[in-house]
């Protein structure tokens, strides 16, 4: 027993004990941040679905004619009659849409004439047969179906000539005018009567080129007004008698 405790004992001292090496784990380095692109584009994906499509019915506009057919011109009327009362004279022999008595822009006074729309062409018709020659505070009227609406190139002409006229506190009156008389006519006739003539102009049915019977006559002075009215009222051009008074 003693023999084997030396044995192990030498064997203890000639074999020194082994160090055991210990591996080190290896290091965990540290996720890199991730940059995303200055701009990302994401697409949404939209479900295939059917789509409805409904289809919408458009009233049919009313055609140009059958506006015009129901227009009348009503002209001659007194001065003194309104949109309203010309209104309730001829709903007498149908529906009115509209009745507009027309007034001049310078003088504020009626034109003498006036436009109504009725409802149906067969009321306009009528209205034409029953009130066309009729009187209307001592004054014949005249009614009927509007002209045809000018063409382009005629209607620019008489936007031109409107606007070229010079207005002016001096302004005469002319009434009375023959459908023929043209506005340099009336600059003609009036400056070979004497007075400084600044501009003249015949009025005209709107969206026509025909004379609504009176015009304007502009001055520089209101002696040459005082002259135009004693020279011209009740003087003739172009076969009628034409009135002259202050606008």
């Amino acid at each position: 027993m003693a023999a084997i405790s030396s044995l192990f004992s030498q064997t203890l001292l000639h074999h020194p004990t082994k160090t055991l090496t210990l591996h080190s784990k290896p290091s965990i380095q540290p996720l890199k941040p991730f940059h995303f692109p200055n701009s990302v584009t994401f697409k949404a994906i939209k479900p295939k679905r059917p789509i409805a499509v409904s289809a919408v019915t458009a009233e049919a506009p009313v055609a140009t004619s059958d506006v015009a057919a129901r227009r009348l011109y009503v002209g001659n009327i007194p001065r003194t009659l309104d949109s309203a009362e010309l209104a309730r004279i001829v709903e007498e022999h149908g529906t009115v849409e509209k009745a507009e008595v027309m007034y001049d822009k310078y003088s504020g006074r009626s034109r003498r004439f006036a436009f109504v729309t009725m409802k149906t062409v067969e009321a306009a018709n009528a209205a034409i047969e029953k009130l066309n020659g009729t009187e209307i505070g001592g004054r014949e009227i005249k009614v009927n179906i509007t002209e045809k609406p000018l063409l382009t190139l005629d209607m620019s002409l008489l936007q031109a000539e409107e606007s070229q006229f010079i207005d002016s506190p001096h302004k005469v009156y002319v009434g009375n005018l023959a459908r023929t008389v043209t506005t340099d006519t009336l600059t003609q006739f009036f400056s070979e009567k004497g007075g400084k003539v600044l501009s003249a102009k015949v009025s005209r049915v709107p969206g026509t080129s025909k004379s609504s019977g009176f015009g304007f006559v502009s001055f520089s002075s209101e002696e040459d007004v005082e002259a135009a009215i004693s020279s011209c009222n009740n003087a003739f051009l172009d076969g009628q008698r034409i009135r002259v008074n202050k606008a």
